[in-house]
């Protein structure tokens, strides 16, 4: 029996993809990469906005075809999508056998004995479980030198565009000593760089233990031996606490990258996505954040064609990018979603609109990104090698704390020598680009 898995979305789906695979290795059942030779596939999905959904859907479809082409027999569906969407996936796509939701990754060898014998169905609660029950396997996807350590399930925060928390429900907390011991088993296996993900990883603790530990946390991973970096994805400005800022400003393994979705700059419209903070309260933030901690990189993400957004709005916009100037800037063009409070807000934005604002936007970014990447040139920083490139093998690339893997631009890296992916090196940068940099190894 061969099982393969393909996981989309996220690097919190990853996470829970790869404890489907640690689940199912326990069962002592073949994981197989090839699709072509799986007799079943798991397909995790994502349901965020639109483009997602249509990802995960074309997906499906894709794997269904094995079970004409192919030795696959099953398939199953799990994931936001599945979440979201579980009965009209199992009544429009024949090829699919069982359709289970957020909460049910811990019962995946359950859900493939069940379809094994024929069943087909669809799974929403998940089976009761031990209140001491131990943290279930992971078998990592990632490089070995680095790993995904999710902190805390669910999101409370209701922004009035998001679908996530009725599709994972409440903000659950991991307990701290078992956030830890993960850690630990990771830095063992030989992890350098841990990266903490949560749909808000700055609320962690608060429901657990009634005040933010994130700072505590970071403090306890900074001292395990082995690790190198520690980054952590995914702060809210509202709980973006001094203590917490501290913590960037003096553990010396937690990189000095903060990503802050900020999503807009008009007050008006932040009010409308119920967020929590207004600009004066950003900018604030963001300038203790400078003064406190020199040399750090703040990555964020903007939403353009809210419901209501005026053309003033829009320039506010552009004009508080242009003032802050970040390093990196994700922009969204708004997904009206089923089932969300800004799908029925009046004074929804023409997809003309959206794509131009979203272009005017991301132009003025990319030269903002550019201009600081130049900035950087004759500047040493320390690069964790990642690979090759195919067409020059001479030529490395990497990441330094001011990249996140899969999100930010890669450092090239000539006269690389022997390095190996996972070594950490001195690149002097050479020059800056839009999305990349250029260095030599010294």
């Amino acid at each position: 029996m061969k099982i393969g898995l393909v996981s989309l979305g996220c690097p919190k789906n990853l996470v829970d993809s790869e404890t489907m695979l640690g689940l199912i290795h326990e069962e002592q059942l073949t994981i197989t990469n090839d699709p072509a030779e799986a007799d079943l596939i798991i397909v995790n999905t994502c349901g965020f906005i639109e483009s997602a959904k249509e990802e995960s859907v074309n997906t499906i479809l894709q794997m269904g075809e094995y079970k004409t082409n192919g030795s696959c027999k099953h398939l199953i569906i799990t994931g936001c999508l599945g979440q979201r969407y579980a009965e009209e996936l199992l009544e429009n796509i024949p090829e699919a056998d069982a359709v289970i939701g957020t909460e049910c990754y811990e019962d995946i060898a359950y859900v493939v004995k069940r379809v094994m014998q024929g069943e087909r169905f669809i799974m929403l609660e998940p089976q009761p479980k031990a209140a001491t029950a131990a943290a279930a396997p992971r078998i990592l996807t990632t490089p070995d030198y680095m790993a995904y350590l999710k902190i805390a399930e669910g999101c409370d925060n209701c922004c009035s565009y998001c679908i996530i928390p009725k599709l994972r429900g409440p903000y659950i907390s991991r307990p701290f000593e078992q956030v830890l011991s993960e850690a630990q088993e990771l830095v063992q296996k030989g992890v350098r760089e841990l990266i903490v993900v949560a749909q808000d990883t700055t609320r962690y603790g608060e429901d657990l233990y009634g005040k933010l530990r994130l700072p505590e946390l970071l403090s306890e991973l900074n001292k395990l031996e082995g690790l190198k970096w520690i980054r952590v994805m995914y702060c809210y400005p509202n709980n973006f606490t001094d203590e917490l800022i501290e913590a960037f400003a003096t553990l010396d393994k937690v990189c000095k990258y903060v990503d802050l979705p900020l999503q807009h700059a008009s007050d008006r419209l932040l009010s409308s996505m119920n967020r929590y903070d207004t600009k004066a309260e950003v900018e604030t933030l963001l300038s203790k954040l400078r003064s406190r901690v020199p040399g750090i990189t703040i990555r964020t993400t903007f939403i353009v064609g809210f419901p209501g957004e005026t053309e003033a709005d829009f320039q506010e916009l552009k004009a508080f990018v242009a003032k802050q100037r970040f390093d990196n800037a994700g922009v969204f063009s708004y997904s009206q979603e089923e089932g969300t409070v800004a799908a029925t807000l009046p004074e929804q934005i023409d997809e003309a609109v959206k794509e131009e604002r979203f272009h005017e936007l991301m132009s003025l970014q990319a030269q903002i990104s550019e201009d600081l990447h130049r900035e950087m040139e004759d500047q040493v920083l320390e690069v964790l090698i990642e690979g090759r490139d195919e067409e020059n093998p001479e030529l490395a690339f990497g990441r330094s704390y001011r990249e996140a893997p899969n999100i930010d631009g890669s450092i090239f890296v000539e006269n690389a020598g022997d390095v190996q992916a996972g070594d950490f090196v001195k690149v002097s940068i050479l020059q800056g680009f839009t999305y990349e940099m250029v260095g030599e190894r010294i």
